[in-house]
């Protein structure tokens, strides 16, 4: 069953903030409205839709805003992680993600997961940059230095 809503955010692959979409029932019911992404398009809802539009706008703005600063202190960010190594300078282990995550918030930069463009957990010693993706528009690197520990 489909269901139409109006987007209250810009969602990857489906619309901008104040589009109407048709998407599945269960998609708008379980992701979409509990997540605040979007609204059902009830006849008030659609009467409305000026006012959800310029609210959107102006979440979008500020998050805009706020993707900017956060690209700004990522910049210049080198995370440093120290680990085991051993022949050929291979990990034992590696570094993911979530670790990336995790030394980021100790900077003071509070950065989701899902956020880290990371293809595969880093498993060599040496420097890398791994894109973060702030923002639809915005994104930044970080530099990861590994050495052995």
């Amino acid at each position: 069953m489909q269901t139409t809503v109006i987007l209250l955010d810009t969602v990857e692959k489906l619309g901008k903030a104040g589009d109407q979409v048709t998407v599945a029932g269960g998609y708008a019911r379980n992701f979409l409205i509990p997540q605040g992404l979007a609204v059902a398009a009830t006849p008030g809802n659609l009467r409305a839709l000026s006012q959800i539009k310029a609210r959107a706008a102006k979440r979008q703005d500020r998050a805009l805003q706020e993707a900017r600063e956060r690209a700004d202190r990522l910049g210049s960010v080198t995370l440093t992680f120290a680990r085991a190594a051993g022949e050929q300078d291979r990990l034992f282990g590696s570094v993911t993600a979530q670790d990336i995550v995790e030394a980021l918030a100790k900077e003071g930069v509070s950065v989701d997961r899902k956020r880290i463009l990371l293809a595969e957990p880093i498993k060599a010693l040496g420097e890398v940059r791994v894109p973060v993706r702030l923002h639809a528009d915005i994104s930044a690197e970080v530099r990861v230095a590994v050495v052995r520990a």
